[in-house]
């Protein structure tokens, strides 16, 4: 069998790279962007106006007048159609196709793991990733290759991962080439204009028991944001410290982080890849989803659900019902309204559950239904993290047809408030994600709301908001809504619509 260590050695000779004698990042990388919170009004403010660009791009969808017989339409032509279609998205195009690479590389190392011998922990065991979560090998080689492939476009200004403890600022790369003209002159293009996010191996604990797994991409476009990239001081902020603000100077901008930390409402592409009985990639780009699967004998990924609807609504839940005396009593009374045929569509529901998101998800966008993993008694917050895992994922369902929410606040909405907040999730067919967000309206909304847990959660959804964040509270994708601090401590205590909103508790560029 090949050692762990010469396996990472030819992966990365994939992407042109030396040989590395270790996974980890080293420390003392290139300079790193700082890492702290905008004030509530400028994030606002930011975040509104990204939403704004947001609903006015148009995204033009590619044609094909012919199509060949042999490779039938390939990811590699489908975005070469969609840069020619839509200019202003060439940059795009490197990027899906760095990911798309990385992607079947990882697919083959998941595929011949048991083979190689790079199942089970990583380092013997003890790696620890920020989340508190042992890392499997897999873990820490899948999040390498991806992150190299993207670093390596050169488009990159900020990666953020699971596996990473902070965002990475990659706008200064000294592994990416820098070319000059005849004069001298340095060439400049549009580096740093995008933000990654990703979960690189989605459900790897079942990657083992040869359970499908997957990855989880987003993408953020940085160019309206001013950032300001200071250098690393002694005793100030980076990856592996905590701040002192107090006695460090060059604080980045509070516009950086708004593009760092940015809604799903701001997301200009996002995805998956199912690594399964077949490899699946799942594209959005902000019209419509597209599902490639890879054919191994021309090795592309080649066009097979064009236009995917996620149906009205389903006949499954999924869910681990390992955990539903945990549950929110509204959801655990939704589910089992379905168990016993005695929800709106009056048919009783099956059960299927992966416990592998990608997966669930992937099954859910086909066959419809809801998938969840909700909170919990013991995971107020649930275990899914907002940036790089639900708000991609609400994207791509939003752009099926479908709705996502974290039970009562739609997760497109959400501003992280860090890189690897947790918050509950409950996406699938919109008319089954509406029925179970009317429980939980009933429930908070009558006099029960005077017990202990109807106003736990109301409470709990109000953390995960801002002062003056807007809100699509009637889930038509259009804000209708503005969470309100009407005590001036720094905390939102209500939602109002946007026209009964109080003076000066709207962002500046918003008008009534």
């Amino acid at each position: 069998m090949l050692r762990a260590g010469v396996l990472v050695r030819l992966v990365l000779l994939l992407f042109c790279c030396a040989a590395v004698d270790s996974l980890r990042v080293a420390a003392a990388a290139a300079p790193r962007r700082s890492v702290a919170r905008a004030s509530d009004q400028a994030m606002a403010t930011a975040v509104a106006k990204a939403a704004a660009a947001t609903a006015e791009r148009s995204v033009a969808v590619p044609v094909f007048p012919e199509v060949c017989e042999y490779t039938g339409i390939t990811l590699t032509r489908y975005m070469c159609e969609i840069a020619r279609a839509n200019p202003g998205l060439n940059d795009l195009e490197t990027l899906i196709s760095s990911i798309q690479t990385a992607c079947k590389t990882i697919n083959s190392l998941v595929t011949r793991a048991h083979i190689t011998g790079i199942v089970g922990y990583a380092d013997g065991g003890g790696s620890i990733n920020v989340q508190g979560e042992e890392q499997k090998t897999l873990d820490v080689l899948t999040n390498d290759v991806l992150k190299r492939a993207l670093r390596f476009t050169g488009k990159m200004g900020v990666i953020a991962s699971e596996e990473e403890e902070a965002p990475v600022d990659v706008l200064e790369d000294e592994g990416v080439g820098q070319y000059s003209d005849e004069a001298g002159d340095a060439i400049i293009d549009e580096a740093g204009r995008y933000t990654a996010v990703f979960d690189p191996l989605d459900g790897s604990s079942n990657v083992d028991a040869g359970i499908p797994t997957g990855t989880i991409f987003g993408i953020f476009d940085m160019s309206a944001a001013e950032c300001v990239l200071p250098e690393v001081q002694e005793g100030c902020d980076d990856l592996y410290s905590p701040a002192v603000e107090d006695d460090c100077e060059g604080a980045v901008s509070e516009e950086c982080m708004a593009a760092t930390l940015q809604p799903g409402s701001s997301l200009v592409a996002s995805g998956y890849c199912l690594y399964s009985s077949s490899t699946f990639f799942a594209l959005t780009l902000g019209a419509g989803v597209q599902i490639f699967t890879l054919d191994p004998h021309i090795g592309e990924f080649v066009l097979t659900h064009p236009n995917v609807a996620v149906p009205q609504r389903g006949a499954i839940y999924s869910l681990n019902e390992a955990n539903r005396k945990a549950w929110d009593a509204p959801l655990r009374t939704y589910i089992e309204d379905l168990q016993d045929g005695n929800g709106e569509s009056g048919e009783r529901y099956t059960a299927r559950y992966i416990g592998s998101m990608v997966g669930d998800v992937h099954r859910t966008l086909l066959y419809g239904g809801i998938f969840g993993y909700p909170a919990d008694s013991k995971n107020a917050n649930g275990k899914l993290r907002l940036l790089y895992e639900a708000a991609p994922m609400a994207f791509l369902v939003e752009q099926a047809g479908g709705l996502a929410l974290t039970g009562k606040t739609r997760i497109m909405d959400l501003v992280p408030q860090s890189v690897h907040q947790r918050v509950p999730v409950l996406l699938g067919s919109p008319d089954d994600v509406r029925e179970m967000r009317k429980y939980y309206d009933a429930f908070t909304g009558s006099k029960e709301m005077e017990g202990e847990e109807a106003r736990r959660i109301r409470e709990r959804c109000f953390t995960r908001l801002t002062p003056g964040q807007l809100l699509d509270t009637t889930m038509d994708k259009v804000p209708d809504s503005v969470a309100i601090d009407s005590t001036g401590d720094g905390t939102v205590d209500s939602v109002v619509p946007i026209d009964e909103a109080p003076p000066g508790s709207l962002p500046d560029d918003v008008e009534v």
